[in-house]
């Protein structure tokens, strides 16, 4: 039986068999989640390789469009969406359901994907992110938080995301191919200061990391 033409053409295998397991997924962009999120009464702000691609310019490929907003808005986040879309926590690739009869995201789960119905492809991945007294929580290390408004920037379309450096900060822990590409295109385009933050924060959570000497050098400079 061929089943290939529910999954968008050309993915590696290791995304075909992801989504073999738990469903396609439609690429969303920036612009999509802002229609998305259009009316809605909170903050939200884009992370992962749509803030690279906003800051720097240098076109990249995606899987989706990672939207954040506060964990504790949740629920403020349900109303919004009433039934345009179906919430599903993940908490590791465990999914369930956010409804009115359960409506709690699981404290273990750091994802909800969105699609419209069970037969619809997903088209986001949102992370609720934590706070401490309404500061911004760094879930790579708890212990740091950050007012909203200093580790994120508005581009000029009014969509707001994650700054660079903090973007590349989290890429550092896996370090894949791709986020190789994107420190690539960041680094040359960050302050001094921002460059010294940013090895930092690496040495702080990744100490010896290979990307320090690069990070340092260009810091010099």
């Amino acid at each position: 039986m061929e089943e290939r033409p529910w999954y968008a053409d050309g993915l590696d295998p290791e995304e075909l068999a992801f989504q073999r397991l738990y469903g396609p997924w439609k690429v969303s962009t920036p612009a999509d989640a802002q229609e998305l999120m259009h009316g809605y009464d909170g903050d939200w702000w884009i992370n992962g390789g749509w803030a690279i691609e906003a800051f720097t310019g240098v076109r990249r490929e995606h899987e989706d469009v990672d939207v954040s907003l506060w964990r504790r808005d949740i629920d403020k986040l349900r109303l919004h969406l009433n039934d345009r879309y179906d919430l599903w926590s993940n908490a590791g690739g465990r999914l369930q359901p956010l409804t009115d009869q359960r409506p709690e995201q699981p404290d273990d789960a750091d994802q909800i994907w969105l699609r419209r119905h069970a037969l619809a492809p997903w088209e986001f991945d949102l992370q609720p992110n934590p706070d401490r007294d309404g500061r911004w929580v760094f879930r790579r290390d708890p212990t740091l938080d950050y007012a909203l408004d200093e580790i994120t920037w508005r581009a000029p379309d009014g969509i707001r995301y994650i700054n660079p450096e903090l973007a590349i900060a989290y890429k550092a822990r896996v370090g894949r191919p791709k986020d190789e590409r994107d420190l690539d295109a960041t680094l040359p385009l960050l302050t001094p200061d921002r460059r010294t933050w940013l090895a930092d924060m690496i040495d702080h959570l990744h100490p010896n990391h290979p990307w320090l000497p690069r990070i340092r050098a260009t810091s010099a400079t």
